[in-house]
C-alpha cells in the first residue's frame, strides 16, 4: 500500500492526473459559538440513500459532532445530476441565508468556475494551522488549486473501473477478464451467443455514458492528448476520436449493451449487475464494496488499449474528484472551513475501510481489512503512467454542457463520430 501511494503522489505533479490518501488524526478544536451556543452548519452533497458514499459521510458527521458538542451539521443530499444544476444555480442567483455552509463540489473547472466567481472560501490557513504536508500533501489539492491557493477538501480518489461477473463469463468460457480489445469483443460475442448481455449503461444519466466513451478515447489517444483537449488546449478534430466514437456505437449495435438501458438510471443499472443480468459494469470505483459484496466471483480491470501507436494500457480516467468546499458569504465561514477540511479528511478515512475510494490523506488507521478488490484498484492506479479527470469536471459548466449534450447523442445514435468530432470542433473551438 506505501509503494500504491508513493506512486499516487508522482502521479500527482501532473495537471488533473492526483490522488488521495485516509482520514483520522486530531481535528481543529472550535466548538462553534459561545458557552451554550450551538452552532448549525448546512452541509450540501449527493451522498443519497443509494449512494456509496452516504455511510462515511454519516460517520464523520457524527464523529465530529460527538468531539464538538457546539456544533451541528445539516446533512442533505440530492441526486447527482440534478444536484449539478442546484448547486449551479444556487451560486449564480441563489441568496446567503440560502446557500449552504459547506458544500460538495467536484475538482477542476467545475469548482473553478465557482471560485473565479468568488464564491467560495480559501482554506490556506486552515490546512497551514492544523495539519502537516505529511497529512495532507500539497499535491493531493492539485485539483482545486487555482492562482495558488487552495479551496477544496478532497473526500476519496477514483477511477473508471471495468468490473466483472466472473460467474458469467466462466458460463460463456472465459475464466479472467478479457485483457486486449480483440479478446474483449470475443468475449462479448461469446457472451451474446450464450443468451448472456455484456454490458449495462445508465443513458438517462449522461456521465454515466462517459464512463464508457472516455476511457475508449483514452485508450485510442492516450492521456495527454485527452488531457489537453479536455483543458481546451487542443482540438476535438481528431480522426482517432471519431474512430473510438463509432467503435462504441459498433458495440451497441452488436448486442453488447443492455437496450434497457437507455432508459434507465444508474441506480437500476447498477443493480441489474449486481442481480447477475449483465457481465460487465464500467464505472466509478466507488462502486467497489458494493460490487465485492455482491453473490458472485467478482474481478475488475480496465478497458484494454485501443491504439498502441499513441496510448498505452496504463492510463485510466479519474483522479481526485469528489472534494468539499466552503461558501465565501456564509455566516460562520472560519467554522465552516475547519468543519468541511476535517470531515473531508474522516470521510476519505471511511471511504477507503468501505472499499469506495482510494486514499487522498496518508492513512494513519489499520487498513489490514482492506476489501482486496480496493486492493486491485490500488494496484491497477500503482501501474497507471497518467490519469485524466473526469470530462465534465475537467471543463467548465457551458462547454461541460455541450460536450454531455454530444455524448448523449452518441449513445442514442443521432450522431456517429464525425459528427461527434465535427459538432464538438464547432461548439467548443
Amino acid at each position: 500500500m506505501k509503494k500504491i501511494l508513493a506512486f499516487i503522489l508522482v502521479l500527482c505533479m501532473v495537471p488533473f492526473m492526483a490522488a488521495c490518501g485516509g482520514g483520522g488524526g486530531e481535528q481543529p478544536a472550535s466548538d462553534g459559538g459561545g458557552e451554550g451556543e450551538e452552532v448549525t452548519l448546512k452541509l450540501w452533497c449527493i451522498a443519497t440513500e443509494s449512494d456509496a458514499n452516504r455511510p462515511a459521510y454519516l460517520q464523520a458527521i457524527e464523529d465530529y459532532e460527538a468531539a464538538h458538542p457546539g456544533v451541528k451539521i445539516e446533512m442533505e443530499a440530492f441526486e447527482n445530476e440534478s444536484y449539478k444544476t442546484k448547486i449551479k444555480a444556487a451560486m449564480t442567483g441563489g441568496s446567503s441565508e440560502d446557500l449552504p455552509d459547506i458544500f460538495f463540489t467536484w475538482g477542476g473547472a467545475f469548482l473553478g468556475d465557482f471560485v473565479e466567481a468568488g464564491k467560495v472560501a480559501c482554506l490556506d490557513d486552515i490546512y497551514a494551522n492544523n495539519y502537516t504536508e505529511d497529512q495532507i500533501p500539497s499535491v493531493m489539492l492539485n485539483n482545486t488549486t487555482y492562482g495558488g491557493k487552495h479551496y477544496g477538501v478532497p473526500t476519496t480518489f477514483n477511477i473508471v473501473a471495468m468490473f466483472a461477473n466472473m460467474d458469467l463469463l466462466a458460463q460463456a468460457g472465459w475464466d479472467k477478464v478479457p485483457e486486449t480489445y480483440e479478446d474483449l469483443i470475443k468475449c462479448c460475442d461469446d457472451l451474446v451467443a450464450a443468451g448472456i448481455i455484456p454490458f449495462g449503461c445508465a443513458g438517462s444519466e449522461t456521465w454515466c455514458v462517459t464512463e464508457y466513451l472516455e476511457p475508449i478515447i483514452l485508450k485510442s489517444i492516450g492521456y495527454e492528448d485527452l488531457g489537453k483537449i479536455f483543458a481546451g488546449e487542443a482540438t476535438w478534430n481528431d480522426p482517432d476520436i471519431a474512430k473510438a466514437v463509432d467503435t462504441m456505437q459498433e458495440m451497441i449495435d452488436k448486442g453488447y449493451f443492455d437496450p434497457s438501458g437507455v432508459a434507465l438510471g444508474n441506480d437500476e443499472v447498477k443493480a441489474n449487475f449486481l442481480a447477475g443480468k449483465t457481465a460487465f459494469y464500467q464505472n466509478g470505483s466507488w462502486n467497489t464494496g458494493e460490487v465485492a459484496a455482491a453473490d458472485f466471483k467478482s474481478a475488475v480491470a480496465m478497458f484494454p488499449l485501443m491504439n498502441a501507436e499513441r496510448s498505452t494500457v496504463n492510463c485510466a480516467i479519474g483522479g481526485p474528484s469528489d472534494h468539499l468546499a466552503v461558501y465565501a458569504d456564509g455566516a460562520n465561514v472560519e467554522l465552516a472551513s475547519e468543519v468541511a477540511v476535517a470531515l473531508g479528511k474522516e470521510i476519505c478515512h471511511y471511504n477507503y475501510l468501505n472499499a469506495v475510494g482510494l486514499p487522498a490523506w496518508t492513512p494513519d488507521y489499520d487498513t489490514s481489512s482492506l476489501e482486496p478488490l480496493m486492493v486491485d484498484i490500488g494496484n491497477i492506479v500503482n501501474q497507471c503512467e497518467g490519469l485524466v479527470l473526469f470530462g465534465d469536471t475537467a471543463m467548465s459548466a457551458d462547454p461541460a454542457q455541450i460536450y454531455l449534450d454530444y455524448v448523449a447523442k452518441v449513445y442514442g445514435k443521432e450522431i456517429d463520430g464525425q459528427g461527434f468530432i465535427d459538432g464538438l470542433t464547432k461548439d467548443l473551438q
